[in-house]
């Protein structure tokens, strides 16, 4: 067999796609399934997105466009992102690619060197390590703690800073995921005090930066001279129910948007200029329907956490923004003797022969998530409750959760999620 490099031996896949391919294999032979596993919206792409999608492609905007991304959809962004979250950004300051995942492998790409040290805070989105893989970084991880409500500390950033012995980039995700943490304008202050003027940069992951419950979102880009060090993505997957476009961008100071534009040149080329032009539209014309879906997503978030909540051994804290509830479960994993993910497998293939429920183990998102379940608001409210409705039956099949332990025993747990 043809010999494949070393790196692919060590990535891995964004698990929610793994589970999504194992959903839709069962619901393709005849099983009937919630998917609360993928993080994409239940609803339409927004009205002037795919109006303005469709007449550019009438219009042959097929063809190739500059790597930076169109005129229009850059001063379009900067001044999304200026007048919400008060980035001072202009036009120079935006960079278009395939969502805001791409700008991931963008950002190790510009600024990282083998052996350099990126602090992570965990649970994580599983495919931030991999990006350091490609570039020889190491991940240096701090967790996020239901006590403080899943937001990133200074202290962290502090005992980074000053013990690593290479301290080069910081990952924040804010509104994160899986937890649902929001990190507070404090938060980002304190840590933007701890890294301005040093050679520390930071990636601002911001794909869900309109699904806040409660106040208004913060960007560490948008603090006092942390243009200069920072890289902010943002995609229109949520906001818009763009998913299937593949269209995002990055606010970052001049000269990192066009080496990340050099970057895309030589991979991408450019990202669809119809895409792009639908992208636009939506900055600029779709606000009364994303901020109609965003209600819509808050109440599904409280439907399904106020639900899991009833549920005897859930522990449940109501997410501060996504659409994502990731309850502990620690205790049901205890009683069963089985992981985290083990049990939201055995939810979607063997709890019940006609009936599943897709969701994902918190050891997705790396050790910091064992013990937890991440479920996604991705299906209608009656699916939901149809979920709801059979989670407690599920976990009450001692029978067939043994059943399940025996032919699949990497799922047993090893030691108790109680335990000191």
């Amino acid at each position: 067999m043809t010999r494949l490099s070393k790196l692919t031996s060590r990535l891995s896949a964004e698990t929610a796609f793994t589970v999504l391919a194992r959903a839709r294999a069962l619901k393709a032979g005849g099983k009937d399934v919630v998917e609360l596993e993928i993080g994409d919206s239940p609803f339409p792409s927004t009205p002037a997105a795919k109006a303005a999608g469709i007449r550019a492609i009438e219009e042959n905007r097929t063809g190739y466009g500059p790597s930076l991304g169109l005129p229009e959809l850059r001063a379009a962004a900067a001044n999304a992102v200026r007048t919400e979250f008060g980035i001072d950004a202009r036009a120079e300051n935006i960079v278009v690619a395939s969502g805001a995942k791409p700008f991931e492998q963008y950002f190790a790409e510009a600024f990282l060197d083998p052996g350099d040290g990126v602090l992570i805070f965990s649970p994580h989105f599983p495919t931030y390590e991999p990006n350091l893989e490609r570039r020889g970084a190491r991940a240096v991880l701090a967790p996020l703690r239901a006590e403080d409500d899943f937001r990133p500390t200074a202290d962290a950033v502090k005992a980074f800073l000053e013990h690593d012995p290479r301290p080069r980039a910081i990952f924040l995700n804010s509104p994160h995921n899986p937890t649902g943490g929001v990190a507070t304008r404090e938060d980002l202050a304190a840590i933007a005090n701890l890294v301005r003027g040093t050679d520390v940069v930071i990636f601002s992951d911001e794909p869900y930066c309109h699904m806040l419950w409660s106040g208004t979102h913060a960007s560490i880009a948008a603090e006092p001279g942390m243009l200069a060090q920072t890289v902010a993505a943002y995609t229109f997957s949520k906001s818009y129910s763009m998913s299937g476009w593949r269209v995002g961008f990055a606010v970052a100071d001049p000269r990192v948007v066009e080496t990340i534009g050099l970057l895309i040149n030589t991979t991408a080329s450019c990202s669809p200029p119809f895409v792009q032009i639908a992208a636009a539209a939506a900055l600029e014309h779709d606000h009364a329907t994303r901020d109609e879906y965003m209600a819509r997503f808050r109440r599904k978030v409280e439907r399904l956490s106020t639900g899991l909540a009833r549920i005897d051994g859930v522990k449940v804290r109501q997410p501060a923004g996504t659409f994502y509830v990731f309850p502990g479960v620690q205790a049901i994993c205890d009683r069963l003797r089985i992981t985290s993910h083990g049990l939201a497998l055995f939810l979607l293939e063997a709890a019940d022969d006609r009936f599943g429920v897709a969701c994902l183990g918190g050891e997705c998102f790396g050790a910091a998530g064992a013990g937890f379940l991440r479920f996604s608001c991705a299906e209608d409210d009656a699916r939901i409750d149809q979920a709801l409705e059979f989670l407690p039956r599920a976990l009450d099949r001692v029978d067939r959760v043994k059943s399940f332990l025996d032919q699949n025993p990497q799922f047993k747990l090893a030691r108790p999620y109680g335990a000191a």
